[in-house]
């Protein structure tokens, strides 16, 4: 009887009724043995628990403890806090010699930045916005050197097709040519007049004209008349060259302004139609104001005086009268012209030529 005193006294006392409510529990666990392996803090991390280790909720100082304390959570206290594991977990997961880098972010500097005076600032931005705007100055130069360049190589070509043989046998077949006074036929013409046009074209000297005579024995071209047609075969073939040097030039220019430049070949080419064309209509009004001055001013440019002018039974005057140089002023004329209309017609900008040209130019500011 003794004995089950205590037994009852013990059994009679209240017991604390389990707390159901868990909206206020977190998700953390609730025993640190379910911690992983390694990642816990204390004794119960760094070996494993004995089995006959009472737990902490088994204690009576725990249960006292927790009835007293008016804890409304009915369980274990938590050996440690969240933030002790986390630290824990932090150092358990730190990197190693295997492990890859951790990428930390430098911090940005702390100081300050000293914004320039406004002027400073204006002057700037106008030097930006300059170099963007500005255009490159090859493709300028490729232009102007291309105008230039065109009513010059027009020139010569009209000339190389006036000083040929074809132009002879024109003349001297057309209707209303003046015939010659001193008894040179239009065959005569043709084969004396060819001899001189070949020369002035050929690498030959002087003997070419010099030892050619007439039926008679004369000879057909006097020393004068020699002497200024080698003059002329030097203006001539210097002109020549100056021509094939222009060509190489405009060709240079054309394939570089293709290239580095969208529509550059056009404009240089209008350009040059242009200025073309405002010299033939001056050379032209100059010609019809006063033929005679303008062809003696023409002279006195390339040659000495006295060394061109000749009597009217000279064989050069019997060949090349005066209409000759008329008809030959007015051929010239008429190429260059109807060349640059031709040209300024096929590059004058329209507003489709200029629409294709943006087109072409946008892909290539997109490429750069």
């Amino acid at each position: 009887m003794k004995d089950e005193t205590p037994a009852r006294a013990k059994s009679a006392e209240p017991q604390p009724e389990p707390h159901l409510d868990t909206s206020g529990d977190s998700d953390e666990p609730a025993f640190s043995w379910l911690n992983p392996a390694g990642k816990g803090s204390g004794p119960a991390a760094g070996s494993s628990a004995s089995p006959a280790a009472p737990s902490p909720a088994d204690s009576p100082a725990a249960a006292s403890s927790t009835a007293g304390g008016g804890s409304t959570v009915n369980g274990p206290i938590q050996p440690e806090s969240r933030a002790d594991r986390k630290a824990a977990e932090a150092a358990a997961e730190a990197p190693g010699e295997d492990s890859s880098p951790v990428f930390k972010e430098p911090l940005p500097t702390s100081a300050l930045q000293v914004r320039p005076p406004e002027e400073e600032v204006e002057r700037r931005n106008a030097q930006r916005e300059s170099a963007a705007n500005a255009k490159p100055v090859a493709p300028r130069v490729m232009q102007v050197l291309l105008a230039v360049f065109f009513p010059l190589v027009l020139l010569i070509l009209a000339v190389r097709a006036v000083t040929s043989p074809l132009f002879l046998w024109v003349e001297y077949n057309r209707p209303g040519f003046p015939g010659d006074g001193y008894g040179f036929s239009t065959d005569d013409r043709m084969t004396y007049g060819s001899y001189a046009v070949d020369y002035l074209s050929n690498w030959s000297g002087p003997r070419y004209l010099g030892d050619l005579v007439h039926r008679s024995g004369d000879k057909l071209f006097k020393d004068g008349e020699v002497s200024h047609m080698a003059d002329v075969k030097l203006v001539i073939l210097s002109t020549f060259g100056a021509g094939v040097l222009l060509v190489l030039f405009s060709i240079v220019a054309i394939l570089y302004l293709r290239k580095r430049s969208t529509g550059g070949v056009r404009r240089g080419l209008f350009a040059g139609s242009i200025v073309t064309l405002v010299i033939i209509l001056g050379l032209g009004t100059l010609a019809v104001l006063g033929w005679q001055q303008f062809f003696t001013e023409f002279h006195r440019i390339f040659f000495a005086d006295g060394s061109w002018t000749f009597s009217l039974d000279d064989t050069l005057i019997r060949l090349f009268p005066g209409q000759f140089w008329i008809d030959a002023g007015m051929v010239i004329a008429g190429l260059v012209l109807l060349v640059s209309l031709v040209t300024l017609v096929l590059t004058w900008p329209t507003r489709r030529r200029r629409g294709l040209a943006k087109d072409a130019a946008a892909p290539a500011a997109v490429e750069e």
